[in-house]
């Protein structure tokens, strides 16, 4: 590669450093280019796969402030820009090294964080940003709902208890009447009052 076009290389890269949210870091030895394009397609448009040369890549790392590239890139190297959630990239990742066990995950970077192979596998096992949020939506929605059943409760409860109290007292015959019973007829006459 002619000198304009390394430095044009590692500029790019910088600047898909600077603009991701992280990156991970994959060798791809013996995967076909068919398989990079599944893997691409997988990835979704989130997310930039791109070969990368590891001397160039050194220098792109090293000018946008990524140390933890620097022992990693032995081999054929490739790197997911992840410019989206961070969760789905490493799922899409996950899923596709099971699938295809030549790809290897070999560490990554997540807002300037180094982060190992076991790390980008466990950030694969949380659920994407989208579920988590409607989780707690749904928290934040069931907490009103649950604090008005349990102020209710006793309420309810307690006129429970007072109607069982007075169907007892009824059946027993010395209840005194509803309050909001009619009073029984009477023959008696009403007594006005002198004016």
């Amino acid at each position: 590669m002619a000198r304009p076009d390394k430095a044009a290389a590692v500029a790019e890269l910088t600047d898909e450093f600077r603009s991701s949210n992280g990156a991970v870091l994959t060798e791809y030895r013996g995967l076909t280019v068919a398989q990079l394009k599944q893997l691409r397609v997988a990835l979704g448009d989130d997310v930039n796969y791109a070969v990368v040369k590891n001397t160039l890549t050194k220098i792109a790392a090293k000018d946008a402030g990524v140390d933890s590239f620097d022992a990693l890139l032995e081999g054929p190297s490739a790197i997911a820009f992840i410019k989206g959630d961070p969760v789905v990239a490493a799922k899409g990742l996950r899923d596709f090294a099971k699938a295809n066990p030549l790809l290897v995950i070999k560490g990554g970077v997540l807002e300037g964080k180094a982060l190992g192979s076991d790390e980008i596998t466990k950030l694969a096992d949380l659920e994407s940003r989208e579920v988590l949020l409607a989780k707690l939506a749904g928290a934040m929605k069931a907490a009103p709902q649950q604090a008005v059943s349990l102020f209710a409760a006793p309420l309810s409860q307690a006129a429970r208890l007072f109607a069982a109290l007075q169907d007892k007292l009824q059946a027993e015959g010395g209840a005194p009447a509803p309050a909001d019973a009619p009073a029984e007829a009477s023959n008696e006459e009403p007594v006005a009052a002198d004016s």
